[in-house]
C-alpha cells in the first residue's frame, strides 16, 4: 500500500474469533473518542491521535450469555496510528491484522460496519 493509503486494523473477538474493530462500553465521565483510543490500545496495541467526531455508527447485537443479548449502538472513530506495539494488554487473547478497507469489509460480520469501511477507500471531495 502507498504511504497515504488508509488501512484498517481488525482484531479477533475473544469469544468466537471473528474479525471485529476494537470497541467497548462507554464509561461514565469518559469522552467517546477517548474511550475509542483506549480500546484500540487495550485490544489492538495501537496508540495515536483519535478524531473527536465519529465517521459513522452501526448497531449490532452483543451476546452477553447463552440466553441474554443486548443491542449496541457503536460509534466508529478514526485513529491515526503513531505506534503499533508488539506487546499490549490483550495480546494473548486476540489476533490483529492490518488490511485495506475493502478486505476488512469482507472479513467482518456486522452489516452496518460494511458501508463505513467501504467509505474509507473513497476519495473525499
Amino acid at each position: 500500500m502507498s504511504d497515504d493509503a488508509i488501512e484498517v486494523l481488525l482484531v479477533t473477538s475473544r469469544d468466537t474469533g471473528r474479525w471485529i474493530i476494537p470497541k467497548g462500553w462507554l464509561e461514565k465521565g469518559t469522552k467517546p473518542h477517548d474511550m475509542a483510543a483506549r480500546e484500540a490500545f487495550e485490544e489492538a496495541g495501537v496508540v495515536g491521535k483519535v478524531q473527536k467526531e465519529p465517521i459513522g455508527s452501526y448497531i449490532y447485537t452483543k451476546r452477553l450469555s447463552a440466553k441474554k443479548s443486548v443491542e449496541c449502538n457503536v460509534d466508529v472513530f478514526l485513529l491515526k496510528v503513531d505506534q503499533d506495539l508488539k506487546d499490549w494488554p490483550e495480546k494473548d487473547q486476540r489476533q490483529k491484522e492490518w488490511m485495506s478497507p475493502s478486505k476488512a469489509a469482507l472479513q467482518i460480520s456486522e452489516s452496518g460496519l460494511v458501508g463505513i469501511l467501504l467509505g474509507l477507500g473513497l476519495p473525499t471531495v
